[in-house]
């Protein structure tokens, strides 16, 4: 207010106070939901022994969730003798704090789904092997253009150029190596950070693409078959 947003309004104010204040709180809820339920099924003795490690890595990975939302957001608090830019937390934060919350609900789902669905035996075929070698590689490159678009809201790259598949006029933007040494252009230069995340979403795509086609050429169970055309569906939503 002091350095940058002058006209603010106290009422302009409590809107972003409570969307950060509803985020806090939800955030504490979840972590309820996790650590009261485990309490009481580890004290009634219904969790097997690897069961257990699993509950506890959960567990912490929420308690250390919530420390890393802190982490981002006081770095958007910090004051910038040298300048006065919009405040915006680090992109660095922020991927961790998105990467970890992906990390969490990745685990938790396939927590679920293990104990709720039993699971199929098929026989170890050299294709049955490739498509989950390749279906791994998909969730990899998948995961790393989710952190690609954190440093993408982290720098407002996506304000940066606003046509596709063009960058403006050129297809390789001039400014896409402004930053000196080049590996910073990667993490710090927005021009950089918005081509890198479309590169990515193109590659997931297409890899999701790839995966589905894949998979038609052998015999999978129905359950396996909707979770590759749900994927498929999903991508190309997004």
């Amino acid at each position: 207010f002091n350095s940058l947003n002058h006209d603010m309004t106290l009422p302009e104010f409590k809107f972003i106070w409570y969307m950060e204040y509803s985020h806090r709180m939800w955030g504490r809820v979840v972590g309820l939901a996790y650590i009261l339920p485990a309490a009481y099924f580890w004290r009634r003795g219904w969790l097997s022994r690897p069961l257990k490690g699993r509950v506890l890595a959960l567990c912490g990975l929420v308690c250390f969730q919530g420390l890393l939302g802190w982490y981002m957001v006081k770095s958007g608090l910090e004051e910038k003798p040298d300048s006065y830019d919009i405040p915006r937390v680090s992109q660095y934060r922020l991927a961790a704090h998105l990467g970890s919350a992906l990390v969490l609900y990745s685990a938790s789902l396939w927590t679920g789904l293990s104990l709720l669905l039993p699971q199929h035996k098929l026989p170890e075929t050299k294709q049955l092997l490739r498509l989950r070698q390749y279906a791994h590689g998909t969730t990899a490159l998948i995961f790393l253009t989710a952190l690609s678009g954190a440093f993408v809201a982290g720098l407002d790259a996506g304000l940066v150029y606003n046509s596709f598949p063009k960058m403006g006029e050129r297809w390789i933007p001039d400014d896409l190596l402004a930053f000196s040494p080049v590996l910073r252009n990667m993490f710090e230069n927005p021009t950089t950070v918005q081509f890198d995340h479309r590169i990515l979403g193109i590659a997931s795509v297409t890899a999701v693409t790839a995966l589905y086609l894949f998979s038609r050429k052998i015999p999978l169970p129905q359950r396996t078959r909707m979770a590759v055309t749900s994927l498929l569906a999903v991508a190309c939503i997004q």
